[in-house]
């Protein structure tokens, strides 16, 4: 195989330093945003890190945020304001032509803004004018469910339990959020078979883990406050396999800012043992192939399986019909290559499995972790110091806002509790998720949409649908802290209402607020911004909830909610009453030093589930799936030339953005400067005859007698990549028009963002000397 060329330093170290330096730079917000960097994610008087969820470790550091960190950091401190001015230069039309980086850049939303189509542009609104066109246009749908109400996971726990209680009360279940996209399939199927859909494991298990699997995760990208741990757990004697259809540079070692030593010195620590590079969609298949020899050589916890779990025989029956050849042809892993890996987990007394986006975002996504839960139980790897279930979340705190009630699909048992508390009737009928809710827009079903946060249609599948069908709507409302896509296609009424960001003082009436999020691992923190705010005019996310609240529901509501919005105690006492686990929430946040542990059932061996068992579960899609995708692609009539080969897409994230932010163009892991360009094997490129930096067309590959128009993006530039045969990566969200909102799991209804069929056109060859 030809050597790729790879970043052959280790991760973060001076270039991290150099790079978040550079970013507060270019932000113009040094000074500013070196305060909050020594802020971030201290236990007295700090704030938490917007930038992931990754939990804080027990030790105090006088700096402890990583380079993401440091970067959003920055995006949010900075002082050149989005105000009216800007907006009387720029037309919304003009704007529309911007890029995801450019909007990010053009400063910080001050002011409330209303778009006026004769002038084509936003124009200041007072805060109450907003509020009462908000209220006047809820008031005028013929049903609540006409209105869609989606949540970013950047919102802390005390807002967002007061936006589900205003939905609720208004008469509607549709509260979409971020996990939707994310993490979906660990909340549905975690919640399945251990009884709650979260992580088992605390931070201090990986430093007593033996075995940790890793499936479908960059952290060295994404939560980049992994590394530390992962090379502290590596030190002290775990094995750390990393799964994954891309070998990602940034996982091999670790330079640790906080260790003098290491920066002065050179010095770095390693991380990843071994590298199994399974295709895309490969997670089930291999899993089937490591629980069937489990089972066949009797290497599973017996003891466990008898006291603990159902559902064990129909899966043992399953796997028993599997076969070593549809397995390593699901998987693209050999047969000995699976068994040393299925070795490893018998061998080991305490293994930990993580994972990211890599095994969710699939039409298998649900089968993914299912079967990954499935071998933890095989194992009684639940329930057991050094081991458990560790789905890492990406933002700040989106478990957080799911554990305060922001979810489409509610228990009873919060609704029942919400309307004792509250004295007042909640809705019972489902609402939409981000899928549902986005064919609904498209559809034409729905009137109002409105953001907490976050970019919506950018996030989406189907982007350039979803935008378009925003200008059909008769009110949107988006509050934010920075301009995005979403915001750029008004329907009728158009609202834009500025919030303080995470990093800025929150005061009232009743003097200063803190906030709290729930981090990846059911840790409840406290987080106090101390910067003062970049416009007087801004208002707190909770604030902002309740006018609303006041406003819409008027003199029918008994709920305090201006009480609420000025003193957070307020909401935190009712959080107690309504939330399981937030009993005395005031005293506990206040008396321990970085928060409390949220009880967690299953950590305790305890199953709320159906059967009052852990619970085995077979996949629904065969192990074969993906290559079945691609044999019946390849059989289809767009494929006469052979050299029309199809490819799977995955969407990749890079390493200067945060989702959708885009902070800037460089991947220093990767070693691109761009952001329009299609990653392949330098084998698969010298194959086709094609060089890197040639010019390619994606076009997303159609079932036959589809009557789908074909969707294609590019031109797209060729660039190295160590990843998988048959696959390539592209950028999200650039790619999202490839992705549809009819291909997603079928529990989860997350979107297929890792995973599709494509074909590839050379339309420009490069001019560059072949290497």
């Amino acid at each position: 195989m030809r050597k790729i060329p790879i970043y052959s330093h280790p991760a973060a170290g001076w270039p991290a330093l150099i790079s978040s330096t550079q970013k507060l730079m270019d932000y113009k917000t040094f000074l500013r945003g070196s305060i909050s960097v020594f802020k971030s994610n201290q236990p007295q008087g700090g704030f938490d890190c917007p930038g992931c969820a990754w939990p804080d470790h027990k030790s105090h550091k006088a700096i402890d945020v990583c380079e993401n960190g440091i970067k959003v950091i920055a995006s949010e401190t900075m002082t050149h304001k989005a105000d009216a001015q800007f907006f009387a230069r720029h037309t919304v039309t003009e704007l529309q032509g911007w890029s995801g980086y450019e909007l990010e850049h053009s400063g910080r939303l001050s002011e409330p803004m209303v778009y006026d189509a004769a002038q084509d542009r936003y124009v200041p609104i007072a805060w109450e004018n907003a509020y009462r066109i908000i209220a006047e246009q809820l008031r005028q749908l013929d049903s609540p469910h006409e209105a869609l109400f989606y949540t970013s996971g950047r919102v802390t726990n005390e807002p967002a339990f007061l936006f589900q209680l205003f939905v609720r009360c208004f008469g509607t279940n549709n509260l979409p959020d971020c996990s939707n996209m994310c993490h979906e399939p660990t909340s549905v199927m975690l919640g399945r078979q251990l009884g709650i859909g979260k992580a088992t494991v605390k931070l201090e298990d990986f430093e007593q883990a033996k075995l940790i699997l890793m499936f479908g995760q960059n952290p060295a990208t994404n939560h980049p406050r992994m590394l530390e741990m992962l090379a502290h757990s590596h030190e002290q004697g775990c094995r750390i396999i990393s799964i994954n259809p891309m070998r990602e540079q940034g996982l091999s070692k670790f330079r640790n800012p906080q260790k003098p030593t290491h920066m002065a010195a050179g010095q770095s620590d390693d991380m990843v043992d071994e590298v199994i590079q399974i295709q895309i969609g490969g997670d089930a298949a291999l899993l089937t192939g490591i629980a069937k020899w489990l089972i066949e050589n009797d290497k599973i916890n017996h003891d466990f399986i008898t006291t603990h779990t159902s559902g064990f025989d129909p899966l043992k029956q399953w796997l028993t019909v599997q076969n070593w050849t549809d397995i390593t042809l699901g998987c693209g892993i050999s047969q000995a290559e699976i068994i040393n890996l299925a070795e490893l987990v018998s061998d080991s007394p305490a293994t930990i499995c993580t994972w990211g986006m890599g095994i969710t975002q699939h039409v298998q996504g649900d089968d993914n972790v299912a079967m990954i839960t499935n071998l933890l139980l095989l194992m009684g790897m639940i329930g057991i110091d050094g081991a458990g279930a560790s789905p890492v979340r990406g933002h700040s705190n989106v478990q957080g806002d799911r554990t305060m009630g922001i979810h489409e699909r509610p228990s009873k048992s919060l609704l029942d509790s919400l309307e004792h508390v509250f004295e007042h009737p909640m809705p019972q009928e489902h609402g939409y998720d981000v899928v549902t809710g986005a064919k609904a827009l498209i559809a034409g079903k729905l009137k109002v949409f409105m953001g907490m946060g976050g970019n919506y249609a950018v996030a989406a599948p189907d982007t350039t649908a979803i935008e378009q069908a925003l200008t059909t709507t008769q009110l949107n409302i988006f509050v934010g802290t920075k301009l995005n896509e979403t915001m750029l296609y008004p329907g009728a009424n158009n609202l834009i209402l500025p919030c303080l960001g995470r990093t800025e003082r929150i005061v009232t009436t009743k003097g200063e607020q803190f906030a709290t999020i729930e981090d990846s691992m059911c840790q409840i923190v406290p987080t106090q911004g101390t910067l003062k705010p970049v416009s007087d005019t801004l208002k707190s996310e909770a604030q902002i909830v309740a006018d609303i609240a006041t406003y819409v529901l008027g003199a029918d509501s008994s709920i305090p909610w201006l009480a609420m919005s000025e003193d957070f105690d307020v909401i935190r006492d009712y959080i107690a009453q309504a939330i399981n686990g937030f009993e005395d929430f005031n005293q506990r946040i206040r008396t321990t030093e970085r928060g409390f542990h949220l009880y967690h059932a299953a950590r305790h061996r305890v199953w709320n589930t159906e059967s009052g068992k852990a619970q085995f579960e077979v996949p629904q899609y065969p192990i074969t799936y993906v290559a079945a995708q691609m044999t019946a692609a390849n059989d289809t009539d767009d494929n006469e030339d052979t050299a029309q080969k199809v490819w799977q897409l995955t969407s990749v994230r890079s390493h200067d953005q945060f989702n959708t932010m885009i902070f800037g163009f460089k991947d220093r892991y990767r070693q691109t400067d761009r952001r329009d360009v299609l990653f392949m094997h330098p084998d698969e490129i010298s194959r086709l005859g094609w060089q890197k930096g040639d010019r390619v067309m994606v076009t997303r590959q159609r079932a036959k007698d589809s009557l789908e128009q074909p969707r294609i993006l590019g031109p797209l530039v060729l660039s190295e990549m160590d990843i998988a045969s048959n696959a390539v990566a592209a950028y999200y969200p650039e790619c999202n028009d490839l992705f549809d909102l009819d291909t997603h799991a079928p529990d989860s209804h997350i979107p297929a963002y890792k995973s599709t069929t494509i074909v590839l056109e050379r339309v420009e060859a490069s001019t560059a000397e072949p290497a």
